[in-house]
């Protein structure tokens, strides 16, 4: 494609297996320009980037924002499943762009709320409080996928707030005895029982084979198995991971609830959260989100969406640009 110079911009989401890249004029995502990159088959992201602005026509853009899984801190991001050196330096020298900006994924996903297609968010769980939200309500995003992770919006009046966060790496809550076993048996992994080691891809396997070690009939399952016996109601143990995995789901998200006082609704994001969208309600997760003692009518005040739409970190990255007066 030809293209004049600095009149776009380019935005990444760098997950732990793909890199998908892309063009924005704007807040808008130019869906030709979309590719994905698996990140086995190059050294680092200044690679990927090179070979995108090569495929792109050599195209000369504005600024650019990458959003990383993983912390983020001055600039510099610490990838949680890869070993790439990703900082503004390294991007802007990939890009030649003026402006640069690097973010947590789940950063660039508050940054994309609102300016998602209405059919591209799925409300799970609706509010039960008489009582509607102010406009610029905090909200919440929930990122359920290879990891987990969650980060408050605020609107400020003068810009959208998102701060980082990495509370997938906090404690598992426990409830009961069988919980206290399935924290015992995650946390020979990291010798942490951590709540992205149970909500997460890689976590429903976990349980899966935590009940099979329960049983006395261990076995192994991928999480795309798992999830397809259950919803083929072939396989009792899959329903039964999926429900654990649920309910556990529902009452981290009513934990961060109460921590962050969403009151503009959670948003579930991530292949994991999209594969369990259909299945929250009969899995018990609206039991455990409200599952709060005196506070349980309280947290009517909260309703829980899924974005089902795959690219909308690049949207969030294309908005924060924006925000920032950079494109």
């Amino acid at each position: 494609m030809t293209q004049a110079p600095d009149t776009l911009s380019l935005v990444a989401d760098i997950g732990g297996t793909n890199t998908r890249v892309a063009l924005a004029d704007g807040r808008a995502i130019l869906p030709d320009t979309v590719r994905r990159y698996a990140n086995a088959d190059y050294p680092g992201l200044e690679t990927v980037l090179r070979r995108f602005i090569e495929d792109a026509g050599d195209v000369d853009t504005r600024a650019a924002c990458v959003a990383v899984a993983g912390p983020v801190h001055d600039g510099r991001a610490a990838m949680t499943n890869l070993d790439w050196s990703i900082d503004t330096a390294t991007v802007a020298r990939a890009t030649r762009a003026e402006t640069v900006s690097v973010l947590n994924d789940l950063q660039a996903q508050g940054h994309a709320l609102g300016h998602l297609p209405a059919a591209a968010v799925t409300t799970v769980m609706a509010r039960t409080a008489e009582a509607t939200p102010e406009p610029g309500a905090p909200r919440l995003v929930v990122g359920v996928g290879t990891g987990f992770n969650a980060a408050p919006v605020h609107e400020t009046g003068a810009a959208r707030l998102v701060p980082p966060s990495e509370c997938g790496h906090a404690n598992l809550p426990i409830r009961n005895e069988q919980e206290l076993r399935l924290c015992r048996h995650v946390s020979t992994a990291h010798g942490f029982p951590a709540v992205e080691d149970v909500l997460s891809g890689r976590g429903l396997e976990r349980v899966y084979a935590f009940l099979g070690e329960e049983a006395g009939a261990p076995a192994e399952r991928t999480a795309r198995a798992i999830m397809e016996d259950c919803t083929a109601g072939t396989d009792p143990r899959a329903a039964e991971a999926a429900r654990v995995f649920a309910r556990m789901l529902g009452t981290v998200c009513g934990n961060l609830a109460l921590i962050q006082l969403p009151f503009g609704g959670i948003y579930l994001v991530g292949g994991v959260a999209r594969a369990f969208a259909p299945h929250l309600g009969e899995l018990g997760f609206d039991e455990a989100f409200r599952d709060k003692g005196r506070f349980a009518g309280f947290m009517g005040n909260f309703a829980v969406h899924v974005v089902e739409d795959d690219y909308a970190a690049l949207t969030g990255c294309a908005a924060h640009l924006v925000d920032l007066g950079a494109a």
